[in-house]
């Protein structure tokens, strides 16, 4: 068993049997109060800009493409292309595939519209997808991120990265709603994803509103 909580921009924490892993966060990087490290944890970047510096000297960090294996968690690093890079830079965005238990978890960053082939071979199969979808130039619209998820094809999709209360982004963010339009699935809100396996995963593709946490 598992469970999935939100912290705000591309932040999610997944907490797995005697380890979480905290994803994206650099919390203070979009202003918000850097909450504290579970006790037991490690944290994984699809930017070296959101990994935690400050209080993290002590936590496993990982950045990057590679293969890890982190307690529960087997976790793959897929290079990508962010979209505000042009074609001849290096790839400095991260996607991810995680293993925990029989379920497989997607994580997308700020990364460019359209996956290639080899990226989406990369991640395989994925059960759950988390994805942002805010727009504004920032990070994945309602529109690229509804084609990403299509494509991707997961069970449950958590979207991330929207227009908040409370939350002051750099730049302005669509709301959840033009996404779950966009996308046309069922939408169940929930304060944390939790998943015992993979047969209590929903039979047909649902978004889960997480609240921030």
């Amino acid at each position: 068993m598992f469970e999935i909580e939100y912290k705000g921009g591309n932040s999610v924490w997944v907490h797995g049997k005697d380890l979480s892993l905290v994803v994206d966060g650099n919390l203070a990087s979009i202003g918000l109060k850097q909450p504290k490290m579970p006790k037991s944890a490690a944290q994984l970047a699809t930017e070296k800009r959101f990994l935690i510096v400050d209080g993290a000297e002590e936590v496993l960090s990982l950045e990057g493409p590679g293969e890890y294996e982190v307690g529960p968690f087997s976790i793959r690093g897929i290079a990508a292309q962010r979209h505000i890079d042009t074609e001849f830079e290096a790839s400095a965005s991260t996607l991810y595939r995680i293993e925990v238990g029989d379920v497989s978890i997607g994580i997308i960053g700020n990364i460019a519209a359209k996956l290639s082939d080899e990226q989406l071979e990369g991640l395989g199969v994925v059960d759950i997808l988390i994805i942002p979808v805010g727009g504004g130039g920032y990070t994945l619209d309602s529109v690229d991120a509804a084609k990403i998820t299509r494509n991707i094809e997961p069970k449950a999709v958590i979207p991330v990265h929207f227009a908040t209360n409370g939350i002051d982004y750099e730049v302005p963010q669509e709301s959840l709603d033009v996404f779950t339009k966009e996308l046309g699935a069922p939408v169940e809100t929930v304060s944390k994803y939790k998943l015992k396996n993979s047969t209590a995963l929903p039979a047909a593709l649902t978004i889960y509103a997480l609240e921030v946490a």
